[in-house]
């Protein structure tokens, strides 16, 4: 058959991925080109030809079809076909291949597009990834005017049109940074990144000194007219940000895994991290919600995971695809994310800031390297940063007395363990010595990990005394200000994060940060990691700042090696998901006693009862709706606690 101008191969790669199932499955590279399901028959029947009248033609529907095709593509009015084609059907009323043929002709095209065809790979990802989001709101929203209750009935193309041309204006971007104000000046630091002369730009600046508020001036001279995402490392951070900033400010949406659970406990004041789940057709939905809003606030995966075929990403390029980002907490990225930032600067022309407390020289250089045109790094207020914060002091053993005293004068404790099992043992001794303690971490049930969030930062709001007992989801999630630090030795990183929740606002002058060891070498740090760590803590005597333990980690030889495959972009007729982050210790569960209970609730319900363990032993365990469930018999649960082995 004829065919009209165009490059076919990118189209036929772009239309055999659409439903991320080609040349991979679960995450793995296969190179299968789609799966032959066999139904009782051996053969595969094409009926394209039939007989009315007793004269032998096209089958009507097909003929319909192809009429269709040619009116839409603007191919030629009058349908031509090959010799070849003709003395294929010729005699026949169908064609049919044999289960051998589909084979061999599976392998020959999978050969032909792996060692004969050189695609455009930026060309070919935009075409994919645009049939996908397409082919989605198609299915998922039949109707439009279902979709936009209460509106004026509107066709499907014209609310897409409308929806992605909903941007941002400069006055609603004041608007923001006004109420963050209130009523004071933007700093110095603030008003250079909205000065910015490059498309893309580094604020490099400590915790508490403003990075966000300085984010949305530097978005009033890069995102007007675009819509802006705003990119952090975990749900939780991207939940704060979001209600911090943006809600009820803009037209905005949170967008992430667990975000309904996050807004609906907000109303109560109850915001927390997040994990997996939600159905196909959930995270379609959701996804759309992102085509009309001006603002965004996401976990990074939900841009970056478009490099790997992840489902939410794609079905939000065309958002995506006109936006102006900030990545903030870069230098929490791991190897794979780190690296996937790098494939984006690369291909991406879009403004873009990256912000962090410290860019290490090699992340610099790889940076610059992948933006391909110079970039501008904006440091914070140096006088924040030299404030002398912390005094360091490592024992072997934990100094409760120091704690002690430190409850008796009012103080704010913040107590950072390497293992949940660790923080638990904390947890009890606190309590037997009767002391106001909290307990928080990842292992809870995901409304009661919302909760022990909640009594955390609220504790830290009152007047009175509270000891914060927390693993490293201390790090990034929790927005409090300690007078007292105690902390496991952890890696370099780890332990400046954790450092930038004590004396967080600045109470004029140093306060104290205890460290001690941490025996279980492996899980989660290596032995150099810790090793690192105790140095970096040994290498600081008397008073310190933020601006000093910066330096020493960008002093540092510390150097990792980014992993930059993009199954989109390097991929080629490939196209299926694969993880966007390296594989973790936990894997995300449902506890079996809760199952009576979770199969009365709707989809959208189930991340509720969701608790990460760790991956071990889980590969016989029984599944409902996405999740491995853990049995009762080797994981019990309490809401103080959360989840331990048996």
């Amino acid at each position: 058959m004829e065919q009209g101008e165009g490059d076919f191969l990118t189209a036929l790669a772009a239309a055999g991925g659409h439903h991320l199932k080609l040349g991979g499955k679960k995450g793995k590279c296969t190179d299968e080109l789609g799966e032959i399901r066999q139904s009782g028959d051996d053969k595969l029947f094409l009926y394209i030809i039939g007989k009315v009248d007793g004269k032998t033609q096209f089958n009507k529907h097909f003929h319909q079809l192809l009429k269709y095709g040619a009116k839409t593509l603007k191919l030629p009015k009058k349908i031509k076909f090959s010799k070849e084609f003709k003395q294929q059907i010729s005699n026949k009323y169908s064609l049919f291949w044999s289960l051998k043929d589909l084979k061999n002709k599976q392998n020959e095209i999978r050969d032909f597009l792996s060692f004969d065809w050189q695609p455009d790979s930026i060309l070919l990802s935009v075409i994919k990834s645009l049939l996908i989001a397409g082919d989605a709101i198609g299915s998922a929203i039949p109707n439009v005017n279902e979709y936009i209750k209460g509106k004026k009935k509107k066709s499907l193309k014209n609310w897409i049109t409308e929806n992605i041309q909903n941007t941002l204006d400069e006055s609603k971007l004041q608007q923001v940074i006004d109420v963050r104000l209130a009523g004071h000046q933007l700093r110095p630091f603030q008003i250079q990144l909205a000065q910015s002369p490059v498309r893309v730009t580094l604020a490099r600046a400590g915790c508490g000194t403003g990075k966000t508020l300085g984010a949305y001036n530097w978005a009033k001279s890069f995102a007007i007219g675009r819509k802006l995402i705003f990119c952090y490392p975990t749900t939780g951070t991207s939940t704060e940000g979001f209600l911090d900033y943006v809600h009820n400010q803009l037209n905005s949406v949170l967008l992430h895994s667990r975000a309904d659970v996050d807004l609906e406990m907000a109303t109560t004041g109850e915001e927390g991290e997040a994990g997996e789940g939600h159905n196909e057709g959930a995270i379609k939905l959701e996804s759309f919600k992102a085509w009309g809003k001006e603002s965004i606030v996401c976990t990074v995966d939900t841009v970056l995971g478009w490099l790997q075929c992840n489902r939410r990403p794609l079905y939000c390029f065309p958002a995506i695809a006109q936006a102006a980002f900030v990545f903030d907490e870069v230098h929490c990225y791991d190897d794979r994310l780190f690296g996937a930032l790098l494939r984006f600067l690369e291909v991406v022309k879009a403004p873009i800031l990256l912000m962090s407390a410290s860019f290490l020289p090699w992340q610099k250089e790889a940076i610059e390297k992948a933006v391909g045109e110079p970039i501008e790094i904006i440091s914070g207020s140096k006088e924040i940063e030299a404030q002398a914060r912390y005094r360091f002091y490592y024992e072997e053993e934990p100094d409760w007395s120091r704690v002690e005293k430190e409850l008796s004068a009012g103080g704010k404790v913040l107590w950072v363990c390497n293992q949940v099992n660790t923080a638990i043992d904390v947890y009890r001794d606190a309590k037997a010595r009767g002391l106001n303690a909290v307990l928080y971490h990842s292992r809870y049930r995901y409304e009661d990990r919302v909760r022990h969030h909640r009594d955390v930062v609220d504790g830290f709001k009152q007047d009175e005394p509270i000891l914060a007992i927390a693993t490293q989801v201390a790090e990034m999630s929790l927005d409090l200000s300690a007078t007292l630090l105690v902390s496991q030795i952890a890696d370099p990183a780890g332990l400046i994060q954790r450092l930038g929740r004590l004396n967080r606002r600045y109470c004029g002058r140093a306060l104290d940060a205890l460290f001690y060891p941490d025996e279980k070498v492996g899980y989660p740090y290596s032995e150099k990691q810790l090793n690192d760590g105790l140095k970096l803590i040994e290498s600081f005597k008397g008073e310190n700042g933020q601006r000093d333990l910066a330096q020493w980690l960008e002093d540092s030889d510390t150097r990792s090696q980014p992993d930059t495959q993009s199954v989109l972009l390097d991929g080629a007729w490939r196209t299926y998901p694969t993880s966007l982050r390296k594989e973790g210790f936990n894997i995300t569960v449902l506890l079996e006693q809760d199952l009576a209970t979770i199969k009365l609730l709707p989809a959208k319900e189930i991340p509720r009862y969701t608790v990460p363990i760790p991956a071990k032993n889980y590969h016989s365990w029984d599944k409902y709706k996405f999740y491995l469930i853990a049995p009762t018999e080797i994981w019990s649960y309490s809401p103080e606690l959360g989840a331990k082995t048996n």
